[in-house]
């Protein structure tokens, strides 16, 4: 193993403390390794480059042209962590001469068995993890892991390994041009930021090697088909096997404790872990950095920003030219304040709009025209999409006559 072999993981800085825990992990199993840290924020107060386990900080504003304001705007701060993962591979490839690039999401710990990774990428070229990689046995379960699988992707793109090859670069540019444009948790479009995308990739690629061992990317959606015995301390084991890398998906919005107690009573091992993981974030500044704002979650004056203002902004090439950096607040209000000016309605954008009857026809117009390009991006049928994009279009022409 050489420092051509390159990880990284992607964050807002308020996941620092958990990027700590994940590349620490990695440095001690494999110190000559790279590890980069993709942040899609500013860095935090206090952040000392020196006293950190990574070797570069790459903001996401440099992985490429692409990555304007309009961009950045167009994406939640969770759908904007996932889209650059693509370019990023790029990079990592192009600006500093990997052989081999992985990814873990900020929330994994990589215990053991990372050489075995490295090693698959002799004869792969993309490495990919299932969320299950056994059959549910009862309905319960079918419905919370195997619909669900259905529903976010086959895999969990929380890691992915790609090898500096012919088809692993096919693979990477075709899922870098996807993730450009179409990273959004947009399920009823089919779309679950960049995991659905790799459903396709067995179609597409060769060389892809689905690791199916019960020790990598432990889960709660798999828990029921893997026991864990040992402890923190001796070491973990899944289904007998050394644990290699252990996922805490869900960790601070509460669904991992629940699943976790749903599907983990028979590894009790697994709760000792998870106290574990809440000392080792506290201890690399948890409380300090895990409630902090994201630079890219509000305006320039800090007043939050909606997701529909920033769906849709990513529909309107003509807004996307009016304000080519929406965040900005200038005298006329900038994008925020043409979208509170015109966008009627916004808060209750799939049920009512409000108009005023002695106001503008053209504000009449755009409004009903606002809630329709809405309606568009939640329904699942693309006759219908289509059926509401098309009126949308002709309510904005006619506000345009009417101006």
């Amino acid at each position: 193993m050489t420092s051509t072999v390159h990880v990284f993981t992607s964050i807002t800085a308020n996941y620092l403390p958990k990027a700590r825990v994940l590349a620490e992990s990695v440095k001690s199993l494999a110190p000559e390794v790279q590890f980069h840290l993709v942040l899609s924020d500013v860095l935090p107060p206090g952040f000392e480059f020196a006293g950190e386990p990574f070797d570069s900080v790459i903001l996401a504003t440099d992985l490429a042209a692409t990555v304007t304001p309009g961009w950045l705007f167009s994406h939640t701060v969770v759908e904007l962590c996932t889209a650059v993962k693509g370019l990023s591979f790029e990079y990592i490839f192009d600006q500093l001469g990997a052989d081999k690039v992985f990814f873990f999401d900020p929330d994994m710990v990589v215990f053991d068995r990372f050489h075995e990774l490295v090693g698959a990428l002799d004869h792969s070229s993309i490495l990919l993890t299932p969320h299950q990689t056994a059959p549910e046995c009862d309905d319960e379960a079918i419905m919370d892991n195997e619909m669900a699988s259905l529903i976010f992707g086959v895999f969990n793109l929380g890691f992915l390994g790609v090898r500096n090859d012919e088809e692993g670069r096919r693979f990477s540019g075709w899922w870098r041009d996807r993730l450009l444009r179409y990273c959004h948790d947009d399920r009823p479009r089919g779309l679950f930021t960049d995991q659905k995308w790799v459903n396709l990739a067995p179609c597409y690629f060769d060389g892809i090697q689905v690791l199916r061992s019960p020790a990598f990317n432990v889960a709660t959606w798999n828990l029921s088909q893997r026991r864990a015995t040992g402890s923190v301390t001796e070491g973990i084991l899944i289904n007998g096997e050394p644990l290699g890398f252990y996922h805490f998906s869900g960790f601070d919005s509460g669904a991992q404790e629940i699943m976790l107690n749903k599907y983990g009573a028979d590894s009790p091992v697994l709760f000792e872990l998870r106290d574990w993981y809440i000392d080792a974030c506290e201890q690399r500044g948890q409380s300090e950095l895990g409630a902090l704002p994201s630079q890219y979650a509000s305006y320039a004056d800090e007043s939050p920003i909606s997701l529909p203002e920033r769906v849709l902004y990513r529909q309107r090439a003509d807004l996307q030219a009016a304000f080519p950096d929406p965040f900005a607040v200038d005298a006329n209000g900038g994008y925020r304040g043409w979208f509170q000016a015109n966008a009627v309605g916004a808060a209750s954008i799939d049920r009512t709009v409000s108009i005023d009857p002695a106001g503008p026809l053209a504000d009449m117009l755009n409004a009903i025209g606002f809630c329709f390009a809405a309606r568009s991006h939640e329904v699942q049928s693309p006759l219908k999409r289509s059926l509401l994009q098309f009126v949308e279009r002709a309510l904005r022409l006619s506000a345009r006559l009417f101006a």
